[in-house]
């Protein structure tokens, strides 16, 4: 099965630089995005074979999430059963007969880490979801996770040390979190290779000097981890100031 994850940061604007372009050629099983910054209504994609479903958030042009999959899952969950975390349309649940898929676009903790509080309450919340749904099945989780695991997953650890994506305590939350029975599918395939990156600043040339950020993942409950066939990042790829990542997986 081939998993393909994108923050498109504003679906239509990705439209208009060549999104369908990029979908149709990596044609995957299951393609889920991040950061659509779309209401209900506002956008409508053919994409024949796929099943799609969308997850809003109630605040205009924020957040978002969505999932277009060809094989038409058991059962869809918007959100993750909290009030206080389920209004920004962060995360969509598949079921599939032999595990979930989740996508999910963390909340950034923002400059001086102004929203760093709610950021680790949502961290323990959304591990504590991904942890019962593996009482039932295996997980497969994806997305923008807004965080630089080690000093490898960016170009500029030293400077950008305790800001917003690389402060010790977002840091530590995904220590814990793999720590938890995960796996980092494309550190499992890749455990030290440098300067490859799936988001770049706007600002100073980034993306041409690629200074950028390793912050979007496939991540996989740890029973998962022999069935991995390969993991990718899409770098060549534009449209946004993320790529897509990808997993493929013998599921």
């Amino acid at each position: 099965m081939k998993l393909i994850s994108w923050n498109v940061n504003g679906l239509r604007a990705c439209v208009g630089k060549g999104f369908v372009d990029v979908f149709n050629q990596l044609n995957a099983d299951v393609f889920c995005l991040q950061e659509t910054k779309l209401q209900e209504g506002q956008i409508k994609l053919d994409l024949p074979g796929y099943h799609q479903y969308w997850n809003y958030a109630e605040k205009k042009g924020y957040s978002g999430t969505a999932v277009f999959t060809k094989a038409e899952p058991l059962s869809v969950v918007y959100g993750i059963g909290i009030e206080e975390h389920d209004h920004e349309g962060r995360v969509i649940t598949l079921e599939y007969d032999s595990f979930y898929l989740v996508t999910v676009y963390t909340p950034n903790a923002q400059d001086g880490l102004a929203r760093i509080d709610y950021r680790m309450s949502w961290e323990d919340a959304f591990l504590s979801y991904l942890k019962k749904l593996e009482e039932k099945k295996p997980v497969v989780f994806c997305g923008d996770l807004n965080v630089a695991h080690e000093e490898i997953d960016l170009k500029n650890p030293k400077s950008n040390r305790g800001n917003a994506g690389f402060s010790d305590q977002e840091r530590d939350k995904m220590t814990t979190l793999l720590n938890n029975g995960f796996t980092d599918t494309f550190r499992y395939f890749y455990p030290d290779r440098e300067g490859v990156y799936s988001w770049w600043s706007y600002r100073f040339h980034a993306r041409e000097n690629n200074a950028g950020w390793r912050i979007d993942y496939f991540i996989v409950s740890d029973v998962l981890k022999d069935r991995l066939i390969g993991a990718e990042i899409h770098n060549e790829v534009y449209g946004s100031d993320h790529c897509p990542v990808e997993l493929n997986i013998g599921i």
